[in-house]
Formats: C-alpha cells, structure tokens, sequence
C-alpha cells in the first residue's frame, strides 16, 4: 500500500526529485524527460517492486519509484522506466515492452549517464549495459552492489508469463487465454469474465 505520494508535473519540477538522485544527474534528466507529460509518484514500503511505469488514457505517462533507494539505484531505476517512455514515443506503442528497442533504449540512456555513478560501480553498470535484464534481480552484481540480497520482487509482468498460467491481480486469479497484438486477453477465474490486460501490467505468478 503507498504510505506517501509525490506527485507533479516534471517539466515544471524537475527539481522536485533532486533530494532522491546522485549529483549532476538532473542535466540528464532534463534532457530525457523533453515535453512529455509525466507524473512521479514516490512511494514509501513497498517492497514488491523497485519501480515501474505506464502509459495513462490521457495519453500522459505514470512512473513510479521507491523513495528508499539508495540515491545511484534510484536514478537506475528511472532510467530504467524512462527508457519505457522514450522507446514508446520513438518506436510506437506495439514494441514489446522489453524488447529490442526498449533494450537499445535503455542501453544508450545508461551509456551516455555513466559519469553519474560512483567509480566502482561503472564497471558494473557498463557489464549491465550490454544486455539490459528486465529485472533488476536477474543482475547478480548489482544486486550485491547494492546489499538488496533480501528483496523480495514476487511479482511479474503480463508479457513474462505464457499462455495457460495463472497469476493475481488485485487478489484476484486469472488465466491467460491468448495474446491479441501486444495486450493480454485473461479470463477471471472467479467471475468467467475476460479482461484485457497491458503487457507490462504488475501481477502475481501462480504456481
């Protein structure tokens, strides 16, 4: 549950976010955020997830971080759901989430920024950069960089599960039945409704 929120438009504060970040990385920031429409939320014991980031009906874009993270991790992990935003705007809304583009995207994003990180994690963020993982966890050096050996991330995204599985959403149980384009047809288990579900919508495997 979000204890705190946060929320503002960035191309009004950028600032806003100076306290949370590692010196000389707004310049970056400013840069990546360009005209688009964001808001931030800061959240506080949320211990499911480090970040994540969506697109809004209104077209408007939604990221969210943990406020506890360590000032380098929480610049990663924008940079990690900028990269959604930017790869988004620049390749269009069909790109799988974690694909390609979002990968060359992010890449390129953690090149250009390594000067903001401390001089013996830039080798770890260099090694990181040449197959971005969508996952945090999956980076073993980072995780031990960062002492986060405990997190515990139970959740998945949609487009990491096959069809067939079942996972929670909102508490409730789901079964993917196909994919239509880059969006999830899912089955409520409890109802027998069909829902669709975005690709990078947060959920709960089943096992």
């Amino acid at each position: 549950m979000v204890t705190h929120i946060s929320q503002f438009i960035l191309q009004m504060s950028v600032s806003s976010l100076e306290k949370y970040l590692p010196e000389n990385s707004l310049p970056f920031l400013r840069k990546w955020f360009g005209e688009y429409y964001i808001h931030i939320k800061i959240t506080k014991g949320r211990n499911s997830k480090l970040g994540d980031y969506r697109k809004m009906p209104d077209k408007s874009h939604q990221i969210t971080i943990n406020s506890t993270l360590q000032p380098e991790l929480f610049f990663f992990v924008l940079t990690h759901e900028l990269a959604h935003l930017i790869a988004f705007e620049q390749f269009g809304g069909r790109i799988l989430p974690h694909g390609t583009e979002w990968k060359h995207t992010f890449r390129e994003m953690l090149l250009e920024s390594i000067s903001i990180y401390s001089e013996d994690l830039k080798p770890i963020i260099f090694k990181f950069s040449r197959s971005p993982k969508a996952n945090f966890m999956a980076s073993p050096d980072l995780v031990k960089y960062f002492h986060i050996e405990n997190f515990q991330d139970e959740s998945s995204y949609v487009e990491e599960l096959k069809i067939g599985e079942r996972f929670l959403y909102r508490k409730q149980p789901y079964l993917i039945q196909e994919k239509r384009k880059i969006n999830y047809l899912c089955k409520n288990l409890a109802s027998g409704k069909i829902y669709i579900f975005k690709p990078l919508a947060r959920v709960e495997k089943i096992s």
